[in-house]
């Protein structure tokens, strides 16, 4: 399981309310993948999701030495937005690039992650100007918001959830709830804390 695929199709899911959703969609017209689609059929929007969970380094994809961040995700989302414009023409496209660490080096830096970001946004949307496309940034404060939103969706659910992102989230809240509710009433009883007899 690829657990940023997996919080992107939950959000998807669960906050979006998406019908369908797809993690590694082969494009074979193009030589491609997308890394998750989720299809909202009662307001006709398509989600087209690319997901890079690089923790330490941030974004960093590297060619032969070189960061080539720029070139291979304007390369990733130009194959998105052909397939999209091909198969969803009838539906509102949303195009996202989910990472929840993309650094913003000093001006003094070689390379700096965010103004990648922009140059990707910049150069799609001149690219396919004729669509008005967009590039949605769900990286950093972004993400984590969307990781609340999932939380608070967990806190709320009491049936048992299919993900294992979304339940390891129930449990994490509804275990919290436990042992305040414990706290509160002054009993305590933790495993820690029940004395020996």
């Amino acid at each position: 399981m690829n657990i940023g695929e997996e919080i992107v199709s939950v959000y998807l899911q669960y906050i979006k309310d998406c019908e369908f959703i797809q993690k590694n969609l082969y494009l074979p017209d193009v030589q491609g993948e997308i890394d998750i689609v989720g299809i909202n059929l009662k307001t006709k929007e398509v989600y087209i999701c690319e997901v890079a969970i690089h923790l330490i380094t941030g974004i960093q994809y590297v060619k032969n030495g070189r960061i080539i961040n720029v070139e291979k995700i304007v390369e990733k989302f130009s194959k998105d937005i052909e397939y999209a414009n091909k198969y969803f023409k009838d539906y509102k496209k949303h195009f996202m690039f989910w990472s929840p660490i993309v650094k913003d080096q000093s001006q003094k830096a070689k390379h700096n992650q965010m103004e990648d970001m922009k140059q990707i946004q910049a150069s799609l949307k001149e690219k396919y100007r004729k669509y008005s496309i967009e590039i949605e940034l769900i990286i950093n404060d972004r993400f984590l918001s969307c990781l609340k939103e999932l939380r608070d969706y967990a806190r709320k659910e009491t049936k048992e959830s299919k993900s294992p992102v979304l339940r390891l989230m129930q449990v994490e809240e509804y275990l919290k709830k436990h042992v305040e509710k414990l706290e509160k009433s002054g009993s305590g009883r933790t495993l820690g804390k029940i004395k020996r007899r």
